[in-house]
């Protein structure tokens, strides 16, 4: 991994994760922050399922996107944030279980761009299934920071 510029970067980062409205909406929380990896928890409840009454794609894309870009923010300045510019993911089984937990790595950092992935784990008697996997470009916005 690269050279940590910013030594409160679990503090920044929990922070920003604090400020966003989105994630307190659907009740997910941010167990794990490191150099270049964060984890996102979200239980399973009704108010995020979809019609069949698995967790909706859209909130599972939610949180496969926050906890790449929170990886991503690990990595870039106290001076600087970051902001998704482009995802893909696959949906690969239905998101079925207990929980879901999201994954993001850093795969590439740089100084203008960060190429982040997510796995997004079902969480089901114990045992985790993959259902959904996402490569993410971040964009860094120097000089910039949250509100």
């Amino acid at each position: 991994m690269t050279h940590i510029s910013d030594h409160h970067f679990a503090e920044r980062v929990r922070a920003s994760f604090e400020l966003q409205n989105a994630m307190a909406l659907i009740q997910a929380t941010m167990p794990l922050i490191e150099h270049g990896r964060t984890e996102i928890h979200l239980p399973h409840w009704s108010g995020v399922e979809q019609q069949h009454g698995f967790v909706h794609g859209g909130v599972v894309g939610m949180i496969a996107d926050s906890a790449a870009g929170y990886a991503a923010m690990t990595m870039v300045p106290a001076s600087a944030s970051v902001l998704t510019v482009e995802f893909k993911m696959n949906l690969m089984s239905p998101a079925d279980g207990e929980q879901l937990i999201a994954r993001g790595k850093v795969v590439r950092p740089g100084r203008t761009l960060i190429i982040t992935q997510a796995e997004v784990f079902a969480v089901k008697d114990g045992r985790e299934t993959l259902c959904a996997l996402m490569q993410q470009t971040i964009m860094v916005m120097h000089g910039k920071t949250e509100k």
